[in-house]
């Protein structure tokens, strides 16, 4: 815990953003970090809850010790901070930027719609312990002579790189892309993470013995049976990335596309790479001078709705097959759980048209070129 009044005495504060006219002419992060003592400020409002519900099965899924590092941050010892952080959670940098953060829902003061800024202080946890160089390679101090495989590199791949590494064993992750990350580096836009962050994360595993071999497909340029035989161990980490066919009329017109190739080639093209991934090969696309329209309400269709704002579209509209919500839950009926209410993202804060319970019918096409799209309200 931290305070004890602390929540009494201190007002909640999160990291700001930059205006939206300002961040949507660059794709970098566009939160404006708090200082040290600001967010021991808000560690200090952490209540003596009797049962913190803000981890476990209704708050953290990897069950971070919140309270813990929050009480810690709040006395100033921030070097214990992150390795209680790190003892569930591998890769605090990157939850602290893009969770959804369903402990703050869980958290007791969220009943009264002020939780603590537990996400903000995770990130800044995080991003402390590379400026005080405490996260750094820890090399095993003995080795298993025992070898593991991983296929795919995503969170999931690099988590458990990094668990099997400290373990001992000799670790070979084989990722398709030209670079590990998974749909962390590929799918996510670089205005929610950055992707230097990844880069010294692998960095730090590299040296800690990990080996990451990229471009080579799994299955296609390497048989899983050389696997099988050539390490004692094969651990699966891909991921979903098949999309679920839309069954609308009209989607296989010239400009409708599935949100995967959109956002994987415009994180090559900030990444200086070609444009053309193993996963999602797709033509060129580009929203620029563009009436876009954004079929789905959920984080993707968001990231979507950011990255055409930032490649210059005109007008996005996002088409939302269910009922708006009510602004506001009733707290006493759903909490600590997750909970049905209005939430407008980042992206959509920047000028994005949100159609509510609007079932898509048909794409609209001349000459086999989408034109508009039919709807029913």
């Amino acid at each position: 815990m931290g305070k004890v009044t602390g929540f009494l005495e201190i007002d909640r504060q999160v990291h700001k953003y930059q205006p939206a006219s300002d961040r949507i002419r660059h794709f970098r992060e566009f939160t404006l970090p708090m200082s040290d003592k600001e967010v021991e400020k808000q560690a200090a409002r952490c209540m003596d809850c009797g049962i913190p519900y803000c981890h476990g099965p209704t708050g953290c899924p990897v069950h971070n010790q919140i309270p813990d590092w929050n009480d810690l941050v709040y006395n100033g010892d921030w070097d214990n901070a992150i390795r209680n952080l790190h003892s569930t959670n591998n890769f605090p940098e990157f939850t602290g930027r893009i969770c959804p953060a369903p402990c703050e829902e869980a958290c007791t003061l969220n009943l009264e719609d002020i939780p603590v800024a537990i996400k903000t202080i995770e990130q800044a946890i995080a991003d402390k312990a590379y400026e005080t160089g405490h996260i750094r390679p820890y090399p095993p101090e003995k080795k298993t002579g025992r070898r593991v495989a991983i296929i795919g590199s995503g969170p999931a791949g690099m988590a458990a790189a990094q668990q099997l590494g400290r373990a001992g064993h000799d670790v070979h992750v084989f990722e398709r892309e030209s670079r590990p990350g998974g749909l962390m580096r590929y799918g996510i836009p670089d205005f929610k993470i950055e992707k230097h962050y990844i880069d010294r994360r692998i960095e730090q595993m590299q040296g800690e013995g990990v080996s990451f071999h990229c471009g080579i497909n799994v299955g296609v340029d390497k048989p899983v049976a050389e696997l099988l035989a050539e390490y004692d161990a094969v651990l699966y980490c891909g991921g979903s990335e098949t999309p679920r066919p839309a069954n609308i009329p009209g989607d296989d017109l010239d400009g409708v596309h599935d949100a995967m190739p959109y956002l994987v080639q415009q994180n090559r093209r900030i990444g200086g790479e070609p444009i053309q991934s193993v996963a999602w090969p797709s033509p060129p696309i580009v929203a620029g001078g563009q009436h876009v329209v954004v079929v789905g309400g959920g984080d993707t269709a968001s990231d979507c709705v950011g990255t055409a704002f930032r490649q210059g579209a005109v007008r996005v509209t996002q088409l939302d097959i269910r009922p708006q919500p009510p602004e506001k839950e009733d707290k006493l009926s759903v909490w600590p759980y997750w909970a049905t209410k209005m939430r407008t993202s980042s992206s959509q804060a920047e000028g994005a048209e949100r159609e509510f319970q609007v079932a898509t019918l048909e794409f609209i096409g001349e000459d086999g070129a989408l034109t508009g799209v039919k709807c029913c309200e």
